[in-house]
């Protein structure tokens, strides 16, 4: 277990409610554009005092530091992955899948009261003991933590061959307006017209592996479609990264596209 570091309190959820969401080794990746991904990619973005730090874990798992706060997103595997990680204050969690979704995993790595916010599958499936300090929040409603306003995004498969994977109605992703930012993790989805609407994101987590989530082009549409400031690729296992990068790229959008090695 993990301490918290200092400054950093624990907020519980005060308030939930409806929003109006849409209006508010790796294949294809150079060797040397993985190293340059570690040694010098800039894995933060100001914020309204000061930065948010951005610290991949693994492949869907994610941790982002902010002043004031730090939530885990997802986080699954060896609790020794999170062992150099600030304690987490808040944990979301999007779905059930076992990449995103672990009791053991998160019984190591946070404190008896650390609040947990979840899709209402997950609550479901959560033990009394996780279940005591977690919040359902469904699909196009919101809460506060804190002063941070936590969206639920719906993620879902549209393609018919995919649509046992992740049904609508079911999945959460998340855009949280975090110390003056718009962070969107999207969890496991294709480019839905919910994606696709959003509005003003300046950080933003996307999926695409085949066949659970979307291909690199449904991706790179959907990206530019809502056109955040800057975009990390995740959970794309065997996808080909520098390819969706160049179609990104091409699209003019003036789209920061950090490719980090979320397998090494």
């Amino acid at each position: 277990m993990h301490r918290n570091t200092p400054g950093l309190t624990r907020r519980r959820v005060i308030q939930a409610g409806t929003a109006l969401v849409a209006a508010a080794a790796v294949p294809g990746l150079s060797s040397a554009a993985m190293a340059a991904s570690h040694t010098e990619m800039n894995n933060s973005i100001p914020s309204s005092s000061g930065k948010i730090d951005i610290m991949p874990v693994n492949h869907a798992s994610l941790a982002l530091v902010a002043p004031g706060l730090t939530l885990y997103s997802d986080p699954v595997g060896d609790p020794s992955l999170y062992a150099d990680l600030p304690a987490p204050d808040l944990v979301l969690i999007t779905h059930e899948h076992g990449d995103h979704f672990n009791t053991d995993t998160l019984r190591a790595i946070t404190d008896s009261d650390t609040p947990l916010v979840v899709n209402p599958g997950v609550f479901a499936k959560l033990p009394s003991d996780l279940q005591s300090r977690a919040t359902a929040i469904a699909n196009n409603n919101m809460l506060l933590f804190g002063d941070m306003r936590i969206n639920a995004i719906p993620a879902y498969n549209t393609s018919a061959d995919r649509l046992q994977y992740h049904p609508q109605g079911r999945d959460n992703g998340y855009v949280l307006e975090l110390d003056g930012t718009r962070v969107y993790i999207a969890g496991d989805t294709e480019d839905t017209p919910e994606m696709r609407a959003l509005t003003g994101v300046d950080l933003a987590f996307v999926p695409m592996n085949l066949p659970y989530t979307m291909d690199i082009e449904q991706a790179a549409s959907g990206v530019l479609a809502f056109a955040p400031k800057v975009i990390y690729p995740y959970h794309y296992r065997g996808s080909d990264l520098e390819a969706f990068k160049s179609m990104v790229d091409a699209g003019g959008k003036e789209i920061d596209v950090r490719l980090y090695d979320w397998y090494g």
